[in-house]
């Protein structure tokens, strides 16, 4: 289901204005009219829908603070807002140490509560990001820290839920970038053995005569090159997780031992002269079909059906769309607090874009688009604009770009003080570059014999290029050239300029 705002009041047309005033802001909104609905509301919310809730303080029965107070004890608590028509100063203070994030007073203008629920929002995907590297980095991320509310995904996190009540060997399928290495994450965080060592290997990025140890380990001495001991991976996921990632690209002589370790609970070091036993629980993942790689010979069968026990099909982002407005969320906040930028969101047209793409990249195409359109952006609301690659690929949608300066024209025109040697009714006059290369810009280059001209000839020149474009303004003219007044009036003389005093 889509995230929703709950408003909460026991006036009806107070409710129906601020639903609907929610609404024009792009959110889905659900209303309740006491706080016993409320809370009901939010405690049948199993799946975390409501994103946040506006709250009146002076309610009948339950009030705003007593639902604050129960909000509390709730397994999943969206940020609230509250509001009263009483604005004292006191009611603000003993709400926001309830657990509200922003208090308003009503009637409430719709910039200023557009304002208030978009940094609500803000601060929460920031505080769900700082949980989720909390948990990633203690194995303890659940599939609640997933962002996974379509309902394509439903089936997975079923199937999840029940592989981490075992320690049976788990096969995640699905294109590169649909999130396997979360799933595989999210597994171990539900079980029973989470908070263990969670070990990733990249089978495609690890070279073919190094796989045996870096997987299993070396002895001192076993093969060249080997000058001290090294322990595995295996060895290093002992009592937690071993996630093997494509799967797939993993040597067939390295397959065999794999096959040996899951069967027998023990793995050979290159050169050890016994085996060593350990508690593993093995997470695969690939994006490539294990089964064409069988029937050509590149994958062993035995293995395959070994590690197929309980497959997990994690499906393309673009058979989840409804879940891009809340990754775009997550990643803005992200991206926007990395970056040190005040991103407030994204604008309807921009998200309904991103909505009707197909994303062949998937969610880390996704994250990549968002990153780039963060770091680009100069206002505080991500438009179409900063997404010009999606735009070109989406029917309906075009990238507005401002119109280039028009060029300059280098051709100098001086209205300033008459030079010495002209006649007073005769305009000065430069010369303009001839478009040959080989001219400065106003200044001749070569004399008319084509002979490069002296230092002391293209100096008087620019002189008197300044001396007519800042008006014989001496302190300008001096500043401009990089060189003092004195200096500047004993080269004027030398050349027979006239200088205005100033």
């Amino acid at each position: 289901m889509p995230k929703r705002v709950l408003v909460v009041d026991d006036d009806p047309a107070q409710r129906r204005i601020l639903e609907e005033t929610i609404k024009r802001f792009g959110y889905h909104v659900e209303t309740a009219d006491s706080g016993d609905h409320a809370l009901a509301a939010l405690k049948a919310d199993a799946q975390g829908d409501i994103c946040l809730v506006l709250l009146d303080l002076v309610m009948p029965g339950t009030d705003g603070m007593a639902v604050l107070s129960a909000m509390r004890s709730l397994p999943k608590k969206p940020p609230a807002i509250v509001q009263t028509a009483h604005g004292s100063i006191d009611a603000a203070i003993s709400a926001m140490r309830a657990g509200a994030v922003d208090f308003v007073v009503k009637p409430v203008s719709p910039e200023r509560l557009e304002v208030s629920i978009k940094n609500a929002l803000k601060i929460e995907a920031l505080a769900g990001e700082i949980t989720r590297m909390k948990a990633t980095a203690s194995g303890e991320l659940g599939f609640a820290d997933l962002i996974a509310g379509s309902e394509v995904m439903a089936r997975v996190i079923e199937l999840g839920k029940r592989a981490a009540n075992s320690s049976i060997p788990v096969l995640i399928e699905g294109e590169s970038g649909v999130g396997k290495e979360l799933v595989a994450r999210a597994i171990q965080g539900e079980s029973a053995r989470k908070s263990k060592p969670f070990v990733v290997v990249n089978c495609g990025a690890i070279p073919e005569n190094l796989v045996e140890s870096i997987l299993f380990g070396h002895e001192k001495g076993s093969f060249t090159g080997a000058s001290e001991k090294r322990t595995g991976k295996f060895v290093e996921a002992d009592g937690g997780t071993l996630f093997l990632d494509e799967i797939g690209e993993l040597p067939l002589d390295a397959q065999v031992k794999l096959l040996r370790a899951l069967q027998d609970g023990e793995i050979d070091p290159v050169g050890g002269k016994q085996s060593i036993k350990i508690d593993f629980r093995l997470i695969s993942a690939t994006n490539q079909n294990l089964i064409n790689l069988v029937n050509d010979g590149r994958f062993r069968e035995d293995l395959y059906y070994r590690l197929n026990v309980f497959p997990i099909w994690v499906p393309p982002l673009r058979d989840r769309l409804g879940d891009v407005p809340e990754l775009v969320r997550h990643f803005t906040a992200r991206f926007a607090a990395e970056e040190g930028k005040r991103i407030d969101g994204i604008d309807a047209d921009a998200s309904a874009m991103l909505q009707r793409y197909s994303w062949p990249g998937n969610i880390r195409q996704l994250e990549n688009a968002v990153f780039r359109a963060v770091v680009l952006a100069d206002a505080p609301m991500l438009t179409v604009n900063e997404f010009p690659q999606i735009a070109a690929h989406v029917e309906g949608y075009s990238v507005t770009v401002p119109p280039a300066p028009a060029p300059k024209d280098l051709t100098p025109r001086i209205e300033g003080p008459v030079m010495l040697g002209q006649s007073a009714g005769t305009p000065a006059t430069i010369h303009v570059p001839s478009g040959n290369g080989k001219d400065s810009v106003g200044i001749p280059a070569l004399s008319d014999t084509g002979d490069i001209r002296s230092l002391e000839a293209v100096e008087a020149d620019m002189i008197r290029l300044a001396f007519g474009r800042y008006r014989g303004r001496m302190t300008e003219i001096a500043k401009r050239l990089g060189i003092g007044r004195s200096t500047l009036y004993r080269k004027m003389r030398e050349i027979g300029l006239e200088a205005r005093p100033n």
